[in-house]
């Protein structure tokens, strides 16, 4: 009997992806646990295995095709033996089933009309009820893309579904003002004024990130507490660690010992290791940090998991591998879903002092800014010390401001006094 391949969740918040690439041809024997494919979520390019094993029978998702959404069939599998055209038919079929619209019922009183002639039904057929164009979600994007008024193009699918060969080799034309799909695509009032531009289309990724930082901006009343550190002490401690551990093949970053000082800042203020859930407060006994990585095409951040109880050298070697691996989109679900709290580093690029927004549904993140001289009064005089400004920002509706004022002068004195990192 045929086995459905259906587009899988990879993790619990995936509702659609693309089919990056078959690793399998129809003909080719799978057993479980065999890599049939690469699927793009919205975070990483993740192997996708095969549970049963048999025949590929049928491939009805070609590699390359966006928004796939979960549960799609996506390729049929055979038993061994099994005749291969008849196999892929109740995949096929259920696919055809999924997408065909519903006719809306007829007036009570409406006359039989006479049948069209054959001709003109392959050119409508892909209306229905009140003019609704049929068509694919890839082909309705596509048409976004080019501005191609999808009411004018004639569909080669099943039922007159227009698919996306038929909208590849259209022309633009204007697109009805009511038109859903381009009011998803193209938000009112874009226009571009004659300056010369190039159209790139966003990836699952860009897209995710936008609709999470507006939903948080909109929906997490912010407040944002700042404090100068000073450095000095934490840069001579880690150049004496790092001439300590450099026979293991150790280096430690700033970043790394940050990471530390925030997750211990967090078990010692553990009112902010919190999570708002609407009627319930989480409150967490351990610090998983999540550190933001920028990657080709957006951000990521993977996780240290209970980072306040681990050595800054383990924090940095796992660093080091997390960061290599977001970066070549090798990153399992678990390894990036999660955190109780977000470090966000910019220090690098000369930034002084940023504020960021809030990962949901963390209820903290702390934005770090360049260590730099600045004049600063160290015991009554006034001298020259390395100063950076850290800036945490936190969810108000679980973090009260003498809570993160408390946070934000524990993580100064663990920075300032840094032994206390590696007691």
């Amino acid at each position: 009997m045929p086995i459905a391949i259906k587009m899988p969740a990879l993790s619990p918040t995936m509702e659609e992806g693309t089919l990056a690439k078959w690793l399998v041809k129809v003909g080719d024997k799978v057993s479980s646990g065999d890599i049939m494919a690469e699927i793009e979520t919205d975070k990483a390019t993740m192997e996708f295995e095969a549970v049963d094993e048999g025949i590929i029978a049928d491939i009805s998702v070609p590699e390359g095709t966006e928004g796939v959404k979960v549960g799609t069939v996506i390729a049929t599998l055979a038993e061994e033996g099994e005749d291969l055209s008849k196999a892929k038919a109740p995949a096929v079929e259920e696919a055809k089933a999924a997408s065909a619209p519903v006719a809306a019922p007829a007036p009570a009183q409406a006359p039989v009309s006479a049948p069209a002639p054959a001709k003109a039904a392959s050119a409508t057929v892909a209306k229905q009820s009140g003019d609704r164009v049929i068509a694919s979600p890839l082909a309705k994007r596509i048409a976004a893309e080019k501005g191609i008024d999808l009411a004018g193009v004639k569909g080669s699918g099943p039922n007159g579904r227009i698919v996306k060969a038929d909208v590849e080799g259209a022309k633009p034309g204007a697109a009805p003002a009511a038109a859903p799909v381009l009011a998803a695509h193209a938000p009112a009032g874009a226009q571009d004024f004659g300056i010369p531009h190039v159209e790139e289309k966003l990836s699952g990724m860009r897209k995710t990130i936008a609709r999470r930082l507006t939903e948080s901006k909109q929906q997490v009343p912010h407040i944002y507490l700042t404090v100068d550190i000073r450095l000095d002490a934490l840069l001579k401690l880690r150049a004496e660690l790092n001439s300590a551990l450099e026979a293991r093949g150790v280096k430690l970053s700033v970043n790394d010992m940050l990471i530390k000082a925030l997750a211990q800042a967090l078990l010692q203020v553990p009112s902010c290791n919190v999570q708002f859930t609407g009627d319930t407060l989480l409150k967490f006994s351990r610090a998983d940090i999540s550190v933001a990585v920028s990657i080709p095409g957006g951000l990521i951040t993977p996780i240290v998991a209970d980072a306040g109880n681990k050595t800054i050298s383990a924090i940095a070697s796992e660093m080091k591998d997390l960061a290599a691996r977001a970066r070549e989109g090798k990153l399992a679900p678990s390894e990036y879903q999660g955190g109780t709290a977000s470090l966000s580093n910019m220090g690098m690029y000369g930034i002084k002092q940023f504020e960021a927004i809030i990962n949901p549904p963390q209820a903290m993140i702390m934005a770090i800014g360049a260590g730099e001289k600045r004049p600063y009064v160290i015991d009554d005089s006034l001298q020259i010390a390395t100063v950076m400004s850290a800036t945490g920002s936190f969810d108000h509706r679980a973090i009260d401001g003498a809570d993160g004022a408390a946070f934000m002068k524990a993580f100064k004195e663990l920075v300032e006094k840094p032994l206390g990192l590696v007691a």
